[in-house]
């Protein structure tokens, strides 16, 4: 019964979403701290276009009456970020092609996002907590 509690689809998306946003501050941090390095190439992280693919894949919700159905879970595990360097532009004569204000401008959308999705989990658990609370009395 816990086990179900805590492995939702919805929690198990938002955690692979917090899992992204961590992953792609990481990445953005990193394309900063190199914007003078001299053909230093930019990274970026891509999750959220595999997670709707994944998501529109079970349109149809999923009744699990038996242990051996598919389960909407199995086909959201594979939706991992992905890293992926970005090499056919170059921003200056040196080869580098990190724009500092792209970057900044993509840390703060990062950052609003990680706080959106870190708030909705945060909502779901409080949700569980109340309805496990309501029946103690």
């Amino acid at each position: 019964m816990l086990k179900s509690l805590f492995s939702s689809p919805r929690a198990s998306v938002l955690e692979q979403s917090l899992a992204a946003a961590s992953l792609r501050h990481k990445i953005i941090s990193n394309n900063i701290a190199n914007v003078n390095t001299p053909n230093f190439k930019k990274s970026e992280v891509v999750f959220e276009s595999f997670l709707q693919n994944a998501l529109n894949e079970n349109k149809l919700a999923l009744a699990n009456t038996n242990n051996k159905h598919i389960s909407l879970k199995q086909s959201l595990v594979s939706s991992k970020p992905q890293v992926s360097t970005v090499t056919n532009t170059t921003m200056r004569t040196d080869g580098n092609n990190v724009d500092i204000d792209v970057e900044m401008a993509e840390l703060a959308k990062n950052n609003i996002y990680y706080n959106a999705v870190a708030q909705q989990l945060g909502n779901y658990f409080s949700g569980l907590k109340s309805v496990i609370n309501e029946g103690k009395r």
